[in-house]
């Protein structure tokens, strides 16, 4: 009897630890536009650093994004339990966010002029070169400006992740936001560092010395490195980009079911073309999902930008009058 309850107990634990897998593989794949874009945001937050204290920065980031999880899952977990139905509204929230992240993003150079950026950048070599400048303050301004990045990126991975483990058991859906959250973290996190200190590895091997040719393999990879970096930067924000209007998009088509049937069915007609229906069949979701993410992203940057407008109108009557 105990040897049966033995193996029933592990039967069990295996069962859950495959549901787990499973589940959170789906929510990795779904995540992916987030943590793409998660990726290049906080790279972006700790440049401007001196080199020496880059890495600090980033540790400093990651424990702040801890914080925002130990914050996010409890809370995921409530509405699970106490407010299901709020999962689907909170998704569509989340969906139109990354679609109106994605959409600004690309019309960043017609919301922000030039100057804009060019005093910004500025205003950062300014405060890095001005001795007066208390670095320590702004070191930190640096760090809370990425935790606050982090926990709207963060809320979007476990709206997600919830969104694809409501149904499950309870268990399971502890096990899978604790691992996603404890995932994405450490692999976010330890992607940036690697992208931070990138450069002062090419930089490092660029200026090895000698002149057999392991020397000149070394210098020749590290001015390699050094040409490459900037490219993965804007590489890493272009698929984030392009995968928030999928991943976003998808979550509003889907949100909507006469959308999402209306996707499925152009879907399956696409997949009767001769040769090539299988592929097309593939991409037609895709490509449907990201337009629907690509007009969201428009129409509620429109609004934004709208009521911005109108109230600025209103603090300059209101300051005239």
């Amino acid at each position: 009897m105990a040897a049966s309850s033995l193996l029933a107990l592990i039967d069990d634990i295996a069962t859950v630890l495959d549901d787990v897998s499973v589940l959170a593989k789906v929510a990795t794949k779904k995540t992916a536009g987030v943590l793409g874009d998660d990726l290049a945001l906080n790279a972006q937050q700790v440049t401007g650093l001196t080199a020496d204290r880059e890495l600090p920065v980033v540790w400093a980031v990651a424990k702040g994004s801890l914080r925002n999880k130990a914050i996010l899952v409890p809370a995921a977990l409530a509405i699970s339990a106490f407010a299901p139905w709020a999962v689907t509204p909170l998704l569509m929230v989340g969906g139109a966010f990354l679609c109106y992240e994605g959409f600004e993003k690309l019309a960043h150079k017609y919301l922000h002029s030039s100057a804009e950026d060019s005093k910004h950048r500025a205003d950062l070599v300014e405060a890095m070169a001005d001795p007066a400048v208390d670095l320590v303050a702004f070191e930190r301004e640096k760090i809370r400006g990425a935790v606050r990045t982090d926990f709207i990126l963060s809320a979007e991975i476990i709206a997600i992740t919830l969104g694809t483990v409501q149904n499950a058991a309870f268990a399971i859906q502890v096990a899978v936001l604790v691992g996603i959250a404890l995932l994405m973290t450490v692999g976010v996190y330890g992607f940036v560092a690697g992208i931070v200190k990138l450069d002062d590895a090419g930089l490092y091997l660029s200026r090895q010395p000698g002149e057999g040719a392991p020397a000149r393999l070394k210098r020749a990879s590290g001015a390699a490195i050094l040409k490459a970096a900037p490219w993965l930067m804007k590489g890493l924000s272009v698929a984030g980009t392009a995968a928030m209007f999928l991943v976003g998009g998808g979550i509003l088509a889907h949100g909507v079911p006469a959308v999402g049937h209306a996707i499925e069915a152009l879907a399956d007609r696409a997949g009767d073309f001769p040769a090539v229906g299988a592929v097309l069949q593939a991409l037609t979701p895709l490509l449907l999902n990201a337009g629907v993410g690509v007009l969201a992203g428009a129409v509620v940057v429109g609004g934004v930008t709208l009521l911005q407008r109108m109230r600025r109108d209103t603090q300059v009557s209101s300051g005239q009058t």
